[in-house]
């Protein structure tokens, strides 16, 4: 995920993070200390909003909405109280799949100054196993990493290097006790068909986890959210240990399904006095604890860890690792952006020797021309430009003539790790607008894009684009380097040449056909020497 910089001192620095799901919405508030590389975890809060609760067209219900809203509001005032200087908000699968998902983050926006990301269900496992691996040793051994939410469930393999697979399942807690839950206490019957729907809907995600295994190879499992948290102070309970921290505790599958077997006997009266449940958690347990222990069974894993870090903590790690806090132990994922987009390249076989070309000429003319066609000053939009320049041709393999129509949709439905959705559709906007027509208010490539700031990063940086690109039109390269000079309304360009002895006609003609957009969108006449 992208997030704004912040010119201050890092040691002792304030950093919330928010995790925006579909049961409840959490706030966690930390400590950076940048010497030490790490942080302290100084407040959290919990609200359940409820936003699973839907419509009967799929919309956030306008009382989930004002409860989000209210919770934000008051969760802003508990960051001003510490002085939290950033505040990394995300949101999940009921935000991510609901119509109206995009008109909740418009209008936190508005009212309350807090910027939400919407996240895809990938990234959403990475974010969680980055929360994981900052507080357990993972060392080398092979750990699933199992993450019930209310609206999907992320299962993931990994290491403590990197992650091997990355899934996520349209099957979560809240969704599956809201689709077929009853009053009633199961029945038998009734059981064994929501057993087979879940495993039907974790199918998918096993099975890649289980492609990626080696033959005969050992894992762990490692359980994560208010479910297995709660599960595990039930299991606990039931077995008379001493009221304990969850953060580490194990158990195994068969204390799962013997507490399962005792839950599921019980009217949902009988759950709600459950000291240890909130009137919430009792009614979600049940189908949060079959979706665990069906994954269990379907990964032949006998025990599990309770890890109480997750998406929050997560959230945090991706932001020091964006400022240059963490290295070693994360170092994969500080270069996860450039992994993702270059598999992306290599899928579609685009040729990344020129696409590094054109990304060194487009950040030239970016850098040259601040508050002039950009005012991109905290290089969000310089980011998301390297990463078009290297997508933008994917398209190609498609339709060369409306190359950059497919290379939207390629890149809008590719997965990108690192980035949010919104970041993503800035990505493919810039692609999209950087050859043929500006943008119209009819196209969905540009009604997609969530705020003001987002379509002017994304046209400040596909008229970049489209420069520079126009000046890679040979196999092999001719322009190295652009020197501009800016007047009150006009851009010089000086090209400098790979080998002096040519005149770059071509590239000359061809950086003159901008010539109207320019004027068109920026007011500028356009030179060429």
């Amino acid at each position: 995920m992208q997030n704004n910089s912040i010119n201050t001192n890092y040691k002792d620095l304030f950093v919330a993070s928010i995790d925006i799901g579909t049961n409840s919405t959490h706030l966690l508030v930390a400590q950076i200390n940048s010497d030490l590389k790490s942080f302290t975890i100084k407040f959290t809060e919990k609200s359940t909003t409820r936003l699973g609760e839907r419509d009967d067209d799929g919309n956030l219900t306008e009382e989930a909405i004002d409860r989000v809203i209210e919770t934000l509001k008051r969760f802003k005032e508990y960051c001003i109280s510490y002085g939290v200087s950033k505040i990394l908000a995300a949101a999940t699968s009921a935000v991510r799949e609901s119509p109206n998902g995009r008109d909740l983050i418009k209008r936190v926006r508005e009212n309350i100054g807090i910027t939400i990301e919407l996240i895809s269900g990938a990234e959403e496992a990475r974010l969680i196993y980055l929360g994981v691996l900052s507080g357990m040793s993972l060392e080398n051994k092979s750990h699933i990493i199992c993450d019930i939410g209310g609206g999907s469930t992320e299962l993931i393999l990994a290491n403590s290097k990197d992650t091997r697979a990355l899934t996520s399942s349209r099957i979560g807690a809240v969704r599956l006790k809201n689709d077929f839950f009853q009053d009633e206490p199961l029945t038998n019957s009734r059981l064994d068909f929501i057993k087979t729907f879940i495993q039907g809907s974790l199918e998918p995600s096993i099975g890649k986890i289980k492609r990626r295994l080696d033959k005969n190879e050992s894992i762990s499992m490692i359980a994560t959210s208010g479910t297995a948290i709660a599960l595990g102070n039930l299991i606990s309970s039931d077995l008379g240990e001493p009221k304990q921290k969850m953060h580490g505790y194990k158990f195994e599958k068969s204390n799962l399904e013997a507490l399962l077997s005792k839950l599921i006997k019980l009217t949902p009266f009988d759950l709600r006095k459950i000291p240890s449940l909130s009137e919430r958690r009792s009614e979600i347990i049940i189908p949060g604890g079959l979706i665990l222990n069906t994954s269990m069974e379907m990964l032949n894993i006998s025990e599990l860890t309770i890890s109480e870090r997750a998406l929050r903590e997560g959230l945090v790690i991706d932001w020091m690792i964006r400022k240059g806090m963490l290295t070693s132990r994360f170092s994969l994922q500080s270069n996860i952006r450039k992994t993702t987009v270059m598999h992306q390249a290599d899928k579609f076989s685009v040729d990344k020797v020129r696409a590094e070309r054109v990304a060194s000429l487009a950040l030239q003319i970016h850098d040259q021309t601040r508050y002039v066609l950009h005012n991109d000053l905290k290089n969000k939009g310089r980011n998301l430009l390297w990463a078009a320049c290297f997508l933008c041709n994917t398209g190609k393999q498609i339709n060369l003539s409306a190359y950059h129509k497919h290379s939207w949709y390629l890149i809008r439905n590719c997965e990108l790790l690192g980035y949010s959705l919104s970041e993503k559709n800035i990505i493919a906007a810039i692609a999209r607008y950087h050859r043929k027509t500006l943008p119209k208010k009819r196209h969905e490539s540009w009604q997609v894009l969530i705020s003001k700031e987002d379509k002017e990063i994304a046209l400040d940086m596909a008229l970049i684009l489209r420069l520079a690109s126009s000046l890679d039109k040979r196999p092999n390269p001719e322009i190295l380097k652009v020197n501009l000079k800016i007047s009150d309304n006009q851009i010089l360009f000086k090209l400098i040449s790979a080998n002096s002895n040519n005149q770059p006609l071509l590239e000359k003609w061809s950086l003159k056909s901008c010539s109207q957009i320019l004027k068109e969108s920026k007011g500028l006449e356009l030179k060429v020497i």
